[in-house]
């Protein structure tokens, strides 16, 4: 009988190693690979859903990319999607792939939060577009992700729910504010993901992380339903494991949307077909500005070792100095935080949202609910925000930024007369420790000196993984494109990708037992 019973246990050892195993294969697949498995019907929705939905509860406990996942949901969704397919109402790329979705996006009867304290209840009555998007393209979603509160942070610490751990070293941050959507993607906890970029939040945490990011030229993917912080920066892109990936997601969000004012009608949504191995004659600029003091050296190293490579397949490559990088920080932080504390004013406990439990009179209770449902560091943006759009700093400060982001845009201007790309790093270092960056905000804000140019100006950048440092954490090479020329910054990323042969690869540290990293 004991002889017996081991038998029986071998056998449900083997079918569940074979189980896990085969769960794992899914995962490993990019979104695209997964598309196609579907529509040929080796991989059910179901079979895709159930392993996402798994790894999800095998990480969650250390990574803390998620903020909701609803699983039956998840997994009535994916069966219906399933039947649509096998219908043939859905037969296009991204069929019944699990994605991932940042959590300022509405989804209607949804919770959105923002990682906010102030939301931790609010569900919206409608669906933002680049979702519905999605949604007609077939994509199921898994959740929403976690997020510095209201997107204003670097590191993805600043949430109302606790900080997301980088899974290539879980003592490190993923960056942000996009942070839990791209440790998910990094994570294998979903096959692609949504951010939002306001001042480089696409571009950074997918650098730290390891994944591919693009933000796209401003208006390219409708803002609405997506929650604001700084409305004239803000652009929703896709995060992704190649450049394949997210040339297909591109186009699925993408589109004019006339609810949304600063929506832009292009000609042509194929971007798709920029994914081709040929960059001979591309004009590269690279610089000087970004290479100086304060680059830690093996990401400048890197850097350039990926310029080369794209230089050997044919680019031309040229330094020259971009100028006014050094004033980008200033005018940023000027102009976003006024538009925050414009945007964020709604947010006062009288029709959604927290309210305080003890106020006496209706000032009292904005003021209470306010003070305990912000973190600090949205305290400190909208405290900043109304300084200097109150009077007598107005022309100071905030004339003074608009007319600098004019100066910026002109400069990139110049730049493309001259280059189709410009190359370099998407932060000046690889991902800090936990905890180091929110006791110096100003050393936060500084991370963000190479991408917050693109937003000022409305371009197009993208972060590709290009290497790793001594420690074994990712570093991202940016391009940056002209208006509306996504397709090159395509291009030239999938050349770099195809020469290099570059997969996208598990965090080798990401090992979790009991919750723990192992």
């Amino acid at each position: 009988m004991r002889r017996r019973a081991q038998k029986i246990v071998l056998r449900f050892r083997r079918r569940l190693d074979r189980e896990v195993e085969g769960k794992m294969e899914i995962l490993s697949l990019t979104a695209v690979e997964l598309g196609k498995k579907i529509q040929q019907k080796e991989i059910s929705v179901m079979e895709a859903a159930d392993a996402v939905l798994d790894r999800i509860e095998a990480v969650e406990p250390v990574i803390n990319s998620y903020v909701t996942v609803e699983r039956d949901e998840v997994r009535k969704n994916a069966e219906e999607v399933q039947k649509q397919i096998l219908s043939g109402e859905l037969s296009g790329p991204l069929a019944g792939v699990p994605v991932a979705i940042k959590d300022n996006m509405c989804i209607q009867d949804h919770l959105t939060t923002c990682s906010s304290k102030i939301l931790y209840n609010f569900k919206p009555t409608f669906t933002s577009e680049a979702v519905l998007n999605l949604e007609k393209a077939g994509a199921v979603v898994i959740g929403k992700t976690n997020m510095d509160e209201f997107a204003m942070g670097s590191t993805t610490e600043t949430s109302y729910f606790g900080p997301t751990k980088n899974p290539h070293h879980v003592g490190h941050v993923p960056g942000g504010s996009s942070g839990g959507s791209c440790a998910a993607v990094a994570a294998q906890e979903c096959f692609y993901a949504l951010g939002s970029d306001t001042g480089g939040s696409i571009r950074q945490p997918s650098s730290f992380c390891g994944v591919v990011g693009l933000k796209p030229t401003y208006g390219t993917v409708s803002r609405y339903g997506l929650v604001a912080y700084g409305s004239s920066l803000d652009q929703i892109g896709p995060i992704t494991k190649d450049v394949t990936d997210c040339a297909v997601i591109l186009e699925a969000i993408a589109s004019h949307d006339s609810k949304d004012s600063t929506s832009v009608k292009r000609e042509d949504y194929t971007f798709t077909g920029a994914l081709k191995n040929d960059v001979k004659g591309l004009r590269i600029g690279i610089p000087r500005d970004y290479f100086q003091e304060g680059l830690d050296q093996e990401v400048k190293s890197t850097i350039l070792g990926a310029a080369k490579i794209l230089e050997e397949q044919g680019a031309i490559l040229e330094e020259f100095d971009l100028s006014l990088v050094q004033y980008a920080i200033p005018a940023y932080y000027v102009i976003a935080s006024a538009e925050a504390s414009s945007n964020l004013e709604r947010f006062d406990g009288v029709k959604y949202g927290y309210r305080t439990e003890s106020y006496e009179g209706l000032h009292n209770m904005y003021k209470k609910t306010r003070s305990e449902g912000f973190g600090a560091e949205v305290k400190r943006r909208i405290m900043l925000g109304s300084f200097v759009l109150s009077s007598g700093y107005y022309d100071a400060y905030y004339l003074k930024a608009l007319r600098t982001k004019a100066l910026i845009k002109q400069a990139f201007d110049q730049a493309f007369e001259r280059y189709d790309v410009i190359l370099g790093p998407a932060a000046p270092t690889t991902a800090p420790e936990l905890g180091k960056s929110l006791s110096d905000p100003m050393k936060m804000y500084l991370g963000d000196i190479y991408t917050i140019s693109v937003n000022l100006a409305g371009l197009p950048g993208m972060s590709v993984p290009v290497g790793k440092d001594s420690r074994g954490l990712p570093i991202g090479m940016q391009l940056i494109g002209n208006s509306f020329q996504e397709k090159t910054l395509i291009r030239t990323a999938y050349t770099y990708e195809c020469a290099t042969e570059k997969k996208y690869e598990v965090p080798a540290k990401l090992a979790v037992e009991n919750g723990k990293e192992a």
